[in-house]
Protein backbone atom coordinates (compact mmCIF):
# COMPACT_ATOMS: atom_id res chain seq x y z
CA UNK A 1 0.00 0.00 0.00
CA UNK A 2 1.17 3.47 -1.26
CA UNK A 3 1.01 6.36 1.20
CA UNK A 4 2.34 9.60 0.14
CA UNK A 5 2.26 13.37 1.32
CA UNK A 6 1.84 16.59 -0.27
CA UNK A 7 4.03 19.27 1.70
CA UNK A 8 2.69 23.29 1.28
CA UNK A 9 4.25 25.75 3.17
CA UNK A 10 1.51 28.23 4.34
CA UNK A 11 1.49 32.17 2.46
CA UNK A 12 5.49 31.31 1.72
CA UNK A 13 6.74 34.76 0.70
CA UNK A 14 4.48 36.63 3.41
CA UNK A 15 5.95 34.25 5.78
CA UNK A 16 9.74 34.90 4.73
CA UNK A 17 9.02 38.71 5.06
CA UNK A 18 7.36 38.42 8.15
CA UNK A 19 10.25 36.46 9.64
CA UNK A 20 12.71 39.28 8.05
CA UNK A 21 10.91 42.13 9.59
CA UNK A 22 8.45 40.64 12.57
CA UNK A 23 6.58 44.15 12.59
CA UNK A 24 4.55 42.87 9.26
CA UNK A 25 3.02 39.77 11.68
CA UNK A 26 0.74 41.95 12.93
CA UNK A 27 -0.34 43.99 9.67
CA UNK A 28 -2.11 43.27 6.38
CA UNK A 29 1.09 41.70 4.23
CA UNK A 30 0.64 41.66 0.50
CA UNK A 31 3.76 40.46 -1.79
CA UNK A 32 3.64 41.53 -5.29
CA UNK A 33 3.47 44.67 -7.10
CA UNK A 34 3.21 48.47 -6.89
CA UNK A 35 -0.89 49.10 -6.30
CA UNK A 36 -0.75 52.67 -7.49
CA UNK A 37 -0.03 50.63 -10.65
CA UNK A 38 -0.52 46.75 -12.50
CA UNK A 39 1.33 44.78 -10.22
CA UNK A 40 -0.80 41.72 -8.63
CA UNK A 41 -0.68 39.91 -5.91
CA UNK A 42 1.74 36.85 -5.31
CA UNK A 43 0.66 35.81 -1.94
CA UNK A 44 -0.74 37.62 1.04
CA UNK A 45 -0.39 36.82 4.69
CA UNK A 46 -3.04 35.80 6.89
CA UNK A 47 -4.13 38.84 8.29
CA UNK A 48 -4.88 40.60 4.72
CA UNK A 49 -6.94 37.17 3.55
CA UNK A 50 -9.21 38.18 6.39
CA UNK A 51 -9.77 41.52 4.01
CA UNK A 52 -10.71 39.01 0.82
CA UNK A 53 -6.95 39.25 -0.83
CA UNK A 54 -5.82 36.67 -2.53
CA UNK A 55 -3.18 35.53 -5.21
CA UNK A 56 -3.55 37.15 -8.96
CA UNK A 57 -6.16 40.15 -7.47
CA UNK A 58 -4.42 43.23 -8.57
CA UNK A 59 -2.77 45.00 -6.16
CA UNK A 60 -4.74 48.04 -6.97
CA UNK A 61 -8.13 45.71 -5.81
CA UNK A 62 -5.94 44.57 -2.67
CA UNK A 63 -5.04 48.15 -1.47
CA UNK A 64 -9.23 49.19 -2.49
CA UNK A 65 -9.95 46.28 0.48
CA UNK A 66 -7.51 47.25 2.69
CA UNK A 67 -6.16 50.65 2.57
CA UNK A 68 -4.02 49.92 5.54
CA UNK A 69 -2.19 46.50 3.65
CA UNK A 70 1.99 46.98 3.32
CA UNK A 71 3.25 46.11 -0.20
CA UNK A 72 6.48 44.19 -0.81
CA UNK A 73 7.72 43.41 -3.89
CA UNK A 74 8.62 39.76 -4.31
CA UNK A 75 12.40 38.45 -3.57
CA UNK A 76 13.14 35.69 -4.62
CA UNK A 77 16.25 35.31 -3.97
CA UNK A 78 15.67 34.99 -0.52
CA UNK A 79 12.80 32.86 -1.23
CA UNK A 80 15.18 30.19 -2.86
CA UNK A 81 17.56 30.26 0.13
CA UNK A 82 14.78 29.61 2.82
CA UNK A 83 12.96 26.73 0.58
CA UNK A 84 16.52 25.24 0.31
CA UNK A 85 17.01 25.15 4.15
CA UNK A 86 13.06 23.59 3.96
CA UNK A 87 13.44 20.85 1.78
CA UNK A 88 17.30 20.15 3.64
CA UNK A 89 14.88 19.82 7.33
CA UNK A 90 12.53 17.59 5.19
CA UNK A 91 14.63 14.84 3.48
CA UNK A 92 16.60 14.46 6.93
CA UNK A 93 13.25 13.23 8.32
CA UNK A 94 11.49 11.62 4.79
CA UNK A 95 14.91 11.10 2.44
CA UNK A 96 12.89 10.69 -1.20
CA UNK A 97 10.91 13.59 -1.96
CA UNK A 98 9.74 15.32 -4.91
CA UNK A 99 9.34 19.12 -4.91
CA UNK A 100 6.81 20.62 -7.66
CA UNK A 101 7.95 24.42 -6.51
CA UNK A 102 9.55 26.17 -4.17
CA UNK A 103 6.87 25.61 -0.88
CA UNK A 104 5.64 22.60 -2.52
CA UNK A 105 6.08 18.86 -2.89
CA UNK A 106 5.45 14.90 -2.31
CA UNK A 107 6.85 13.11 -0.13
CA UNK A 108 7.09 9.29 0.07
CA UNK A 109 5.95 7.64 3.03
CA UNK A 110 5.45 4.19 1.86
CA UNK A 111 8.78 2.45 3.05
CA UNK A 112 8.77 4.76 6.58
CA UNK A 113 4.94 4.03 7.64
CA UNK A 114 3.24 0.76 8.31
CA UNK A 115 -0.21 1.92 8.22
CA UNK A 116 -1.86 5.56 8.58
CA UNK A 117 -1.49 6.06 12.04
CA UNK A 118 2.51 6.08 11.76
CA UNK A 119 2.20 8.18 8.37
CA UNK A 120 0.10 10.63 10.49
CA UNK A 121 3.28 10.78 13.23
CA UNK A 122 5.60 10.69 10.41
CA UNK A 123 3.83 14.08 8.81
CA UNK A 124 4.07 15.42 12.46
CA UNK A 125 7.63 14.75 12.50
CA UNK A 126 8.26 17.03 9.41
CA UNK A 127 6.00 19.92 10.22
CA UNK A 128 8.67 19.95 13.72
CA UNK A 129 11.64 19.79 11.91
CA UNK A 130 10.70 22.30 8.96
CA UNK A 131 9.30 25.06 12.25
CA UNK A 132 12.36 24.12 13.93
CA UNK A 133 14.86 24.78 11.08
CA UNK A 134 13.13 27.69 9.78
CA UNK A 135 10.52 29.18 12.10
CA UNK A 136 7.85 28.87 8.95
CA UNK A 137 4.56 26.79 8.87
CA UNK A 138 3.43 24.03 6.44
CA UNK A 139 0.40 22.07 5.65
CA UNK A 140 0.37 18.62 4.58
CA UNK A 141 -2.03 15.97 3.46
CA UNK A 142 -1.42 12.07 3.80
CA UNK A 143 -3.26 9.54 1.30
CA UNK A 144 -2.81 6.42 -0.83
CA UNK A 145 -2.75 8.99 -4.08
CA UNK A 146 -0.71 12.08 -5.14
CA UNK A 147 -4.13 14.09 -6.43
CA UNK A 148 -6.06 13.58 -2.67
CA UNK A 149 -2.90 14.14 -0.84
CA UNK A 150 -2.53 17.28 -2.97
CA UNK A 151 -6.57 18.00 -2.14
CA UNK A 152 -6.03 17.12 1.45
CA UNK A 153 -2.86 19.63 2.25
CA UNK A 154 -5.06 22.86 1.32
CA UNK A 155 -7.90 21.57 4.45
CA UNK A 156 -6.24 22.86 7.29
CA UNK A 157 -4.69 25.52 6.63
CA UNK A 158 -2.05 27.46 8.43
CA UNK A 159 -0.75 24.67 9.70
CA UNK A 160 -2.95 21.29 9.69
CA UNK A 161 -2.20 17.65 8.83
CA UNK A 162 -5.27 15.59 7.04
CA UNK A 163 -5.19 12.12 7.05
CA UNK A 164 -6.99 10.26 4.39
CA UNK A 165 -7.20 6.47 5.30
CA UNK A 166 -7.06 4.05 1.63
CA UNK A 167 -10.80 3.29 1.43
CA UNK A 168 -11.91 6.63 2.15
CA UNK A 169 -10.64 8.88 -0.84
CA UNK A 170 -13.92 8.82 -2.51
CA UNK A 171 -15.72 10.19 -0.18
CA UNK A 172 -13.27 12.21 1.46
CA UNK A 173 -13.46 14.13 -2.27
CA UNK A 174 -16.91 13.87 -3.44
CA UNK A 175 -18.38 17.03 -1.31
CA UNK A 176 -15.76 19.57 -2.73
CA UNK A 177 -16.55 22.04 -5.70
CA UNK A 178 -15.15 20.37 -9.01
CA UNK A 179 -12.87 22.96 -9.79
CA UNK A 180 -10.80 21.27 -6.39
CA UNK A 181 -9.78 18.42 -8.49
CA UNK A 182 -5.93 18.82 -9.71
CA UNK A 183 -6.68 19.19 -13.60
CA UNK A 184 -10.14 20.68 -13.53
CA UNK A 185 -9.35 23.94 -15.15
CA UNK A 186 -11.98 26.94 -16.02
CA UNK A 187 -13.26 25.05 -19.14
CA UNK A 188 -13.96 21.51 -17.92
CA UNK A 189 -15.51 23.27 -14.74
CA UNK A 190 -17.44 25.30 -17.16
CA UNK A 191 -18.72 22.27 -19.19
CA UNK A 192 -19.34 20.29 -15.67
CA UNK A 193 -21.71 23.40 -14.52
CA UNK A 194 -22.98 23.75 -17.58
CA UNK A 195 -23.78 19.81 -17.14
CA UNK A 196 -25.03 20.50 -13.83
CA UNK A 197 -21.76 18.91 -11.83
CA UNK A 198 -20.77 21.08 -9.26
CA UNK A 199 -19.08 18.41 -6.95
CA UNK A 200 -16.38 15.96 -7.62
CA UNK A 201 -18.71 13.55 -6.29
CA UNK A 202 -20.87 14.00 -9.02
CA UNK A 203 -18.23 13.79 -11.28
CA UNK A 204 -17.22 10.45 -9.83
CA UNK A 205 -20.77 9.03 -10.76
CA UNK A 206 -20.97 10.09 -14.56
CA UNK A 207 -21.53 7.54 -16.66
CA UNK A 208 -18.85 6.96 -19.88
CA UNK A 209 -22.15 8.34 -21.98
CA UNK A 210 -22.53 11.07 -19.91
CA UNK A 211 -18.53 11.40 -19.48
CA UNK A 212 -17.98 11.48 -23.03
CA UNK A 213 -20.55 14.14 -23.65
CA UNK A 214 -18.92 16.34 -21.52
CA UNK A 215 -15.43 15.78 -21.41
CA UNK A 216 -14.65 13.56 -24.49
CA UNK A 217 -11.47 11.89 -24.67
CA UNK A 218 -8.40 10.78 -22.02
CA UNK A 219 -9.18 13.60 -20.21
CA UNK A 220 -12.71 13.00 -19.31
CA UNK A 221 -12.13 9.66 -17.69
CA UNK A 222 -8.28 10.67 -16.17
CA UNK A 223 -10.47 13.45 -13.90
CA UNK A 224 -13.41 10.90 -13.44
CA UNK A 225 -10.38 8.36 -12.16
CA UNK A 226 -9.50 11.19 -9.99
CA UNK A 227 -12.52 12.29 -8.54
CA UNK A 228 -12.87 8.73 -7.55
CA UNK A 229 -9.13 9.20 -5.83
CA UNK A 230 -7.56 6.80 -8.18
CA UNK A 231 -4.05 8.14 -9.30
CA UNK A 232 -1.26 5.77 -10.66
CA UNK A 233 1.17 8.39 -10.59
CA UNK A 234 4.48 8.07 -8.21
CA UNK A 235 7.10 10.49 -7.11
CA UNK A 236 9.41 11.83 -9.97
CA UNK A 237 12.52 10.98 -8.89
CA UNK A 238 14.97 11.40 -11.85
CA UNK A 239 14.40 15.22 -11.26
CA UNK A 240 12.88 18.31 -9.14
CA UNK A 241 9.80 20.14 -11.35
CA UNK A 242 11.73 23.31 -10.48
CA UNK A 243 11.39 26.05 -12.79
CA UNK A 244 12.61 29.38 -12.50
CA UNK A 245 10.62 32.21 -13.83
CA UNK A 246 10.88 36.08 -14.16
CA UNK A 247 8.32 38.82 -15.45
CA UNK A 248 7.34 42.47 -15.41
CA UNK A 249 4.00 44.09 -16.02
CA UNK A 250 4.30 47.54 -17.50
CA UNK A 251 2.99 51.18 -16.94
CA UNK A 252 1.39 50.73 -20.08
CA UNK A 253 0.56 48.19 -22.88
CA UNK A 254 3.44 47.71 -25.09
CA UNK A 255 3.20 46.94 -28.80
CA UNK A 256 6.99 47.62 -29.83
CA UNK A 257 8.80 44.83 -30.73
CA UNK A 258 12.35 46.12 -30.08
CA UNK A 259 10.84 47.37 -26.35
CA UNK A 260 9.46 43.90 -25.58
CA UNK A 261 12.51 42.34 -26.76
CA UNK A 262 14.89 44.76 -24.58
CA UNK A 263 12.48 43.49 -21.40
CA UNK A 264 13.18 39.82 -22.94
CA UNK A 265 16.57 40.16 -22.67
CA UNK A 266 16.59 41.92 -19.79
CA UNK A 267 14.90 38.69 -18.04
CA UNK A 268 17.33 36.32 -19.61
CA UNK A 269 20.41 37.80 -18.13
CA UNK A 270 19.14 37.61 -14.66
CA UNK A 271 17.76 33.67 -15.47
CA UNK A 272 21.25 33.13 -16.61
CA UNK A 273 22.81 34.36 -13.54
CA UNK A 274 20.56 32.48 -11.71
CA UNK A 275 21.33 29.15 -13.63
CA UNK A 276 25.31 29.54 -13.53
CA UNK A 277 24.95 30.75 -9.29
CA UNK A 278 23.40 27.54 -8.86
CA UNK A 279 25.16 25.26 -11.24
CA UNK A 280 22.28 24.73 -13.35
CA UNK A 281 21.14 23.83 -16.86
CA UNK A 282 17.79 24.31 -18.69
CA UNK A 283 16.07 22.57 -21.18
CA UNK A 284 13.02 24.61 -21.68
CA UNK A 285 12.61 28.32 -22.27
CA UNK A 286 9.12 29.75 -22.02
CA UNK A 287 7.49 33.36 -22.98
CA UNK A 288 4.82 34.38 -21.31
CA UNK A 289 2.59 37.01 -23.02
CA UNK A 290 -0.49 38.38 -21.03
CA UNK A 291 -2.28 40.76 -23.28
CA UNK A 292 -4.20 43.80 -22.82
CA UNK A 293 -7.44 42.10 -21.99
CA UNK A 294 -5.58 39.59 -19.41
CA UNK A 295 -5.68 37.21 -21.48
CA UNK A 296 -2.61 34.49 -21.22
CA UNK A 297 -0.73 32.94 -23.87
CA UNK A 298 2.86 31.25 -23.52
CA UNK A 299 5.03 29.76 -26.34
CA UNK A 300 7.86 27.08 -25.14
CA UNK A 301 11.35 25.56 -27.01
CA UNK A 302 12.64 22.43 -25.43
CA UNK A 303 16.40 21.66 -26.20
CA UNK A 304 18.47 18.45 -26.62
CA UNK A 305 21.20 19.65 -23.97
CA UNK A 306 20.73 22.02 -21.33
CA UNK A 307 21.96 25.57 -21.44
CA UNK A 308 22.77 28.60 -18.84
CA UNK A 309 23.82 31.18 -21.68
CA UNK A 310 21.73 34.47 -21.07
CA UNK A 311 22.28 35.26 -24.78
CA UNK A 312 20.99 31.97 -25.84
CA UNK A 313 18.08 32.31 -23.63
CA UNK A 314 17.40 35.67 -24.57
CA UNK A 315 17.65 34.67 -28.16
CA UNK A 316 14.78 31.75 -27.69
CA UNK A 317 12.87 34.12 -25.32
CA UNK A 318 12.61 36.92 -28.40
CA UNK A 319 11.56 34.37 -31.05
CA UNK A 320 9.06 33.06 -28.75
CA UNK A 321 7.29 36.04 -28.09
CA UNK A 322 7.26 36.69 -32.14
CA UNK A 323 5.80 33.25 -32.68
CA UNK A 324 2.87 34.59 -30.12
CA UNK A 325 1.98 37.61 -31.70
CA UNK A 326 1.99 36.03 -35.04
CA UNK A 327 -0.46 33.62 -34.03
CA UNK A 328 -2.58 36.16 -31.33
CA UNK A 329 -0.91 39.62 -32.50
CA UNK A 330 -2.17 42.86 -29.86
CA UNK A 331 -1.09 44.91 -27.09
CA UNK A 332 0.96 43.05 -24.19
CA UNK A 333 0.32 44.52 -20.53
CA UNK A 334 2.79 41.94 -19.30
CA UNK A 335 5.87 39.67 -20.53
CA UNK A 336 7.75 36.94 -18.88
CA UNK A 337 10.53 34.42 -19.28
CA UNK A 338 10.70 30.76 -17.83
CA UNK A 339 13.12 28.05 -17.71
CA UNK A 340 12.69 24.64 -16.68
CA UNK A 341 14.07 20.72 -17.21
CA UNK A 342 16.52 22.00 -14.58
CA UNK A 343 19.93 19.66 -14.17
CA UNK A 344 22.62 19.91 -12.27
CA UNK A 345 24.88 19.18 -15.47
CA UNK A 346 25.20 20.81 -19.06
CA UNK A 347 26.85 19.39 -22.17
CA UNK A 348 29.84 21.85 -23.00
CA UNK A 349 29.84 23.48 -26.75
CA UNK A 350 33.02 22.99 -28.91
CA UNK A 351 34.06 26.01 -27.98
CA UNK A 352 34.60 24.97 -24.58
CA UNK A 353 35.61 21.69 -24.95
CA UNK A 354 38.80 22.70 -27.00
Amino acid sequence: MAIVAHLDLDAFFAAVEELENPELRRRALVVGGDPRSRGVVATANYVARQFGIHSAMSCAEALRRCPEAVFVRPRHTLYREYSAEVWTAIREVVPVVERTGLDEGYLDLTPLAADFGRARALAEAVRTSVRAATSLSCSLGVAPTKVVAKVASDRRKPGGITVVPAGTEAAFLAPFPVRVLPGVGPRAEERLHAAGIVTIGGLGVLSDLDLRAILPGQVGRLLRDRALGIDPRGLELTSERISISVEETFERDLRERDLLHAELRRMADRLGEYLQRDGLSARTVTTKLRYADFSIRSRSASLPVGIDDAERIGELACSLLDRGLRDRPGALRLVGVGVSGLSGYRQLTLEEAS
